[in-house]
């Protein structure tokens, strides 16, 4: 089964979006795993210190003194040594979309609206899912124009510890049902992330994975430090995948493009500049320790994040292009998943 998705440069929220300023944040180091007790509500809210998954969790793990995949230059090449990162995340909007994947956190009191999942039913979990009538929807244009794209719907149960996510999301009947593609339901509190899905299903990202854990977001970062990996894209995958990935998005089988969940960091060589902002510091930092996985087909290089007001684009975009292709390594993958 292929899975193919549309890359779109600015995420979506809601006509009344409104992002909390991230003042007086957690400090950093303090974290905690696999509850998400902690955390504010509403788009956008801060988790104030709350990291989905427990410590353990692979998304968690510090791979920075894993070994290095033998393949891993030919890896890199095929997505690209001289092409710089780029986030896809920021303030305000691109092309009158806002930039990056939103998200909103709820609470017991959020009561379930039914799901109809349609194209990817057979591996999707059902509803009913605790949606809001005004969940942010990713490539939303506050001008009021049509968007489309991959329509992302990210709900966060903080009570429940639960995770909901859905591609192409469209609301219902003023929010009292939503119709989706494909829709997950994730453990925050376990390492069974997915306990109800099979080898291979696909979720509401197309490598099979959690969209949500593996996000940039602004009240981790302006702390100087990112607890976890991050999700990035990547122009041509292969029709295989790597764990925590389950699922794959191409009909490619060239060994030297990469699966699905593959993970690359950021060499211990590279010196991150102290001109730096904190910002970029923490996701450079976060790159060298728990790197990032390949997560969808798209741009090579973009690393995926939220929208804040906070962001500032141009100095992000300058810092992060200056980091390349070259500047990264694949983490040695022990077993790789195919037809």
């Amino acid at each position: 089964m292929t899975h193919f998705r549309s890359l779109l440069l600015g995420g979506a929220v809601a006509a009344s979006l409104t992002i909390p300023a991230m003042a007086g944040s957690r400090p950093h180091a303090q974290w905690d795993y696999g509850s998400m007790a902690n955390a504010s509500l509403g788009i956008g809210a801060s988790l104030n210190g709350a990291v989905p998954f427990p410590a353990d969790n692979a998304w968690n793990t510090d791979i920075s003194k894993e070994n290095v995949d033998p393949n891993s230059d030919n890896l890199i090449a095929s997505i690209g040594l001289g092409t710089g990162l780029h986030p896809d995340f920021g303030s305000g909007t691109y092309a009158h979309a806002i930039i990056g994947i939103p998200y909103v956190v709820v609470d017991s009191s959020q009561l379930p609206v039914p799901i109809d999942i349609t194209l990817y039913r057979h591996e999707s979990d059902p509803g009913p899912y605790p949606v809001p009538s005004d969940a942010p929807i990713e490539g939303y244009k506050p001008d009021g124009g049509r968007f489309g794209g991959d329509r992302h719907v990210l709900v966060i149960d903080k009570d429940a510890n639960r995770l909901y996510e859905m591609y192409r999301a469209f609301e219902e009947d003023a929010g009292a049902s939503w119709k989706c593609d494909a829709g997950a339901i994730f453990h925050l509190d376990s390492d069974d992330v997915r306990p109800t899905a099979k080898r291979g299903w696909t979720s509401a990202d197309a490598a099979g994975l959690p969209i949500f854990p593996g996000l940039v977001r602004y009240d981790e970062a302006s702390t100087g430090e990112i607890p976890h990996a991050l999700r990035f894209t990547v122009a041509q995958t292969r029709e295989a995948y790597v764990k925590p990935a389950n699922h794959w998005a191409s009909s490619d089988t060239d060994p030297n493009l990469p699966p699905m969940g593959m993970r690359v960091r950021l060499k211990a060589s590279f010196t991150i500049p102290t001109s730096y902002s904190r910002e970029t510091k923490a996701i450079l930092k976060a790159l060298q320790k728990y790197g990032m996985m390949v997560a969808d087909n798209g741009s090579d290089w973009y690393i995926s994040g939220a929208p804040d007001p906070h962001w500032r684009n141009s100095r992000l975009v300058t810092e992060l292009r200056q980091v390349t292709g070259s500047d990264f390594e694949v983490v040695k993958m022990h077993k790789i998943f195919a037809p």
